[in-house]
């Protein structure tokens, strides 16, 4: 039944925000404008979708969703042109080991996006 994820959803509380979060995930991530419509706008990323909605009140608590992770290439790249854009990195670049069966080996960092969401940058190594 399940394909696998659509999209996720952030919503803005202001056009100030919302011009914000566009900026972020376009510009400076390098998400591509799937669709437009008067309240929100939908983002490509790779395998999944980022939809901005500018008709929300924008929660800032943390919720049951604790981040979203996105894969790249090049974890320090990403966490270093977030830091010089003004972001806080709150988890620097580093190698990790889940203690899984079998071990899962990654390097990962985290920011605060632009509306105060976490954001994880991840690489299977």
């Amino acid at each position: 039944m399940i394909t696998g994820l659509h999209h996720i959803s952030l919503k803005c509380g202001t056009a100030g925000e919302f011009e914000k979060a566009k900026s972020f995930y376009i510009g400076l991530l390098g998400f591509k404008i799937v669709r437009e419509w008067p309240e929100g706008i939908m983002l490509g990323c790779g395998n999944c979708q980022l939809e901005l909605f500018c008709n929300g009140a924008g929660v800032k608590e943390l919720g049951a969703i604790r981040h979203m992770a996105f894969a790249t290439d090049d974890v320090d790249a990403v966490a270093a042109k977030v830091k010089e854009a003004g972001y806080e990195v709150f988890i620097e670049p580093k190698d990790i080991v889940i203690g899984s069966v079998p071990e899962f080996h990654a390097r990962m960092a985290f920011c605060f996006g632009p509306l105060g969401e976490q954001i994880e940058f991840f690489k299977e190594t």
